[in-house]
């Protein structure tokens, strides 16, 4: 499946895309866990936070603020960290301060002169909001996992995006998580470029997506800009 010749959106995911959550997570525990003086491992908070977050959104929908509380509970229990639930608001809380990746906002500002554009993100509207304060560019459509009350790599962001637009003709998806956003564009027939950030290998039976990429200036040169 090549690019469109013709395209006319381009779709990104946001956290892990344009935005370093993982930095933003890991300060956010070791300024909560410092309170206690306690210690986090990066690589095993990141690898609690992937697994966990995917366990509490295959449930039934909540909104993300609370996915993430319920997520830095049940990391804080398996580092043998004494949290109390009462301050877990400490993660949704700091969504605000996560930031884009350096090359985000320069990027973004080449796609959305010549395309349409639009974010697709596992989140609620008001968290989202307050991370649209770090990228200034105004997008043709957003969809998140509030409006459509479920998290990908279910179909329904993809599903709704294709209603809003009327079509999928010359659609192309940005997304840095192979999980979230590559596996289920791929399979709604989507374009997708990876952004391949950590260099992961694909596992056998996974598809290859349209192209990847190692970061946003290389997947804009992809879309000739």
């Amino acid at each position: 499946m090549a690019l469109p010749k013709q395209i006319n959106l381009v779709t990104f995911d946001v956290y892990g895309t344009l935005i370093d959550w993982e930095q933003g997570i890991v300060d956010a525990f070791a300024k909560e866990a410092d309170r206690d003086g306690f210690t986090i491992d990066r690589d095993e908070l990141i690898r609690n936070f992937h697994e966990i977050e995917r366990e509490i959104e295959s449930s039934s929908y909540e909104l993300y603020a609370e996915v993430l509380r319920r997520t830095a509970v049940e990391i804080s229990k398996r580092v043998d960290w004494p949290l109390e639930p009462s301050r877990s608001g400490f993660l949704p809380d700091s969504v605000q301060r996560w930031k884009p990746f350096k090359e985000t906002n320069t990027q973004l500002n080449k796609v959305c002169k010549k395309f349409q554009t639009g974010l697709i993100s596992n989140i609620d509207d008001k968290l989202l909001g307050q991370t649209r304060r770090h990228i200034p560019q105004d997008f043709d459509l957003v969809v998140t996992a509030q409006q459509v009350r479920s998290y990908k790599p279910d179909m329904a962001h993809f599903t709704e995006c294709a209603r809003r637009m009327g079509t999928k003709k010359g659609w192309v998806h940005v997304s840095a998580s192979y999980y979230h956003d590559v596996a289920p564009a791929m399979a709604n027939k989507i374009p997708v470029i990876w952004v391949n950030r950590h260099k992961e290998t694909l596992e056998p039976g996974q598809k290859k997506p349209t192209a990847e990429v190692k970061n946003l200036l290389e997947a804009t040169k992809l879309l000739g800009l």
